[in-house]
């Protein structure tokens, strides 16, 4: 017997007319390209939405057809989220920190039909659009007297003129929740790049899911500052979960440094900030140089890399800022867990208290999880034993589009499929995840496993230290030894052995690094992460001293 409910599709499209019916009059407040603060609400979003949805039609793009994006964070960003999606288009958000190359070769593998650029992009455009073979039009993201005149990319309109014209009235349509929403390619270290497609109803359980008291804890009385990009997950998922609560959205366009994000954190009364440690150095290195407080910041996500501890202790013990640790994959939507304290930990220490901040949190309702050893087999969570991190839930890719990278599911002995991160990882009796180290950066020295980020997190804690990255390294009796690049802060001094003797206390002798090496910068990924291949690449003819 089958329950007597209606059967009302999840599709995106819901969430923009939730938006627009309920919570109409709240911000979405950009600061664009020009530099200018512009100001609209979810009222004209949703209306201009269903206008780029009209455009599309005049355009004869058939459903499920690609529409790419080279944009910031910003109002006619999120128009396009849902006018192509809701009218079941595909949105493919391209990230423009990738080399050129690559994004042509991305939007060739997706076949994407148009793509609309910001014009700090135009640069890049010029310098892909001839090898773009499916792209038929261009749209740059400016009003019709702003598009450049000259600039060599064939039938280029901007995007006031492209759809400013066409009609608000727009029935969206229904279709099978389960039809390709969006798409985002993984930046592609190893091989060719490889496409998460997302479904209307992986989205739509996401957004619910990261609106969770107990994960972002999004609603309506919140003023809500996505730095995380657009253009990487789609922003975490957080231009969804806010149309779902009615949030207050302040877009950050491309002014991400700690300048730009304080003022416009204190202008619009930001309640919530997500974003990559990357940036939130800037922003703190911001404030601690021109002794500046928060007025109104509460609580920040902080992901796509481990967050250094004294990342954590500065926006809580002199911000009063509570950090959210989270982790996730774009293979994951991307959220998988984050970090809140339990009602038990309440009467706790703070010490013991900031020991489980450190950690990456609990699962999120919908993401199962697990650790494994070499042979499969599922460890216990004890908080001790390390495995290889598999994952599984509604919002979990199952394959990549095309078949690129084949299919990456292990399958246990019920049948069911797990998806292997490649997170190597503890999980302690609460469900609390600690991310330990990718499986291609894990150090063993002697048969012992030794946490690269472990080693990270202590340089940075140092007060002359700005960045750190640690790798193994050959040796002849431990097969490998750490070492830890490092980049010192401007005016910071801070020799070898001194950095080395910062270790003592902080960890096993055994994991202490065997030496420090000053770098002027660190290689960093297309997505905020550094890229230790790269690293290994500059420090190859590297040998530890007496070796």
């Amino acid at each position: 017997m089958l329950g007597l409910m209606q059967d009302q599709p999840l599709l995106i499209s819901s969430l923009i007319e939730f938006a627009e019916r309920h919570h109409g009059d709240a911000e979405i407040v950009s600061r664009r390209v020009e530099g200018d603060i512009h100001r609209t609400t979810w009222r004209q979003v949703a209306a201009r939405s269903r206008q780029v949805a009209n455009a599309l039609e005049d355009e004869q793009l058939l459903f499920s057809d690609r529409v790419a994006t080279l944009a910031w964070n910003g109002y006619r960003h999120l128009e396009l989220y849902y006018g192509v999606s809701g009218s079941g288009r595909v949105l493919h958000t391209i990230n423009p920190r990738l080399h050129p190359d690559q994004i042509a070769w991305i939007a060739n593998h997706a076949e994407d039909q148009i793509l609309c650029f910001d014009l700090s992009f135009l640069p890049l455009v010029q310098a892909v659009h001839a090898k773009c073979t499916t792209i038929r039009k261009w749209i740059a993201l400016c009003d019709a007297d702003k598009l450049p005149a000259d600039t060599g990319v064939p039938n280029l309109v901007s995007y006031e003129a492209w759809m400013g014209q066409r009609s608000d009235v727009y029935p969206w349509p229904s279709f099978d929740e389960n039809s390709a929403s969006s798409m985002c390619y993984t930046s592609g270290t190893t091989g060719n790049p490889k496409a998460a497609l997302y479904s209307h109803r992986s989205t739509l359980l996401h957004a619910y899911a990261a609106a969770l008291p107990d994960v972002m804890c999004i609603s309506a009385r919140d003023s809500v500052l996505p730095v995380v990009p657009m253009f990487h997950v789609n922003a975490w998922g957080i231009p969804y979960s806010a149309a779902l609560v009615g949030a207050k959205v302040v877009f950050p366009g491309p002014a991400l440094d700690g300048k730009s994000v304080y003022d416009l954190i204190e202008a619009e009364k930001v309640t919530f900030a997500a974003g990559v440690p990357t940036v939130w150095q800037m922003l703190l290195g911001h404030l601690q140089a021109n002794g500046l407080k928060f007025s109104s910041l509460k609580r920040t996500v902080i992901g796509g890399s481990a967050c250094p501890p004294a990342m954590i202790h500065a926006f809580q013990e002199l911000y009063g800022v509570d950090v959210l640790h989270a982790w996730g994959m774009t293979e994951m939507s991307p959220l998988g867990t984050l970090c809140t304290l339990k009602n038990k930990h309440l009467a706790q220490s703070p010490e013991q208290q900031t020991a489980i901040r450190m950690k990456q949190g609990r699962a999120i309702f919908g993401v199962d999880m697990k650790i494994v050893d070499g042979n499969g087999e599922e460890l216990p969570w004890d908080g001790k034993a390390y495995g290889d991190l598999l994952v599984k839930g509604p919002w979990v890719v199952k394959e990549y589009f095309k078949g690129e990278g084949g299919n990456p599911l292990d399958t246990d002995a019920e049948g069911r499929g797990w998806f292997p991160t490649g997170d190597v990882a503890t999980i302690d009796a609460d469900g609390f995840l600690q991310i330990t180290d990718r499986s291609k950066d894990v150090i063993k020295s002697g048969g012992e496993w030794i946490s690269s980020i472990d080693i990270e997190n202590i340089a940075v804690a140092h007060p002359a230290i700005a960045m750190a990255a640690c790798i193994g390294v050959f040796h002849p009796k431990w097969d490998e030894r750490p070492i830890v690049a490092v980049v010192k802060k401007p005016g910071g001094e801070v020799s070898r052995d001194e950095l080395l003797a910062f270790y003592q206390g902080k960890t096993a002798k055994w994991q202490i690094p065997d030496d420090v090496v000053f770098v002027e910068a660190i290689p960093i990924g297309a997505t905020g992460k550094i890229l230790k291949t790269k690293l290994r690449e500059l420090l190859r003819d590297y040998k530890l001293p007496g070796v």
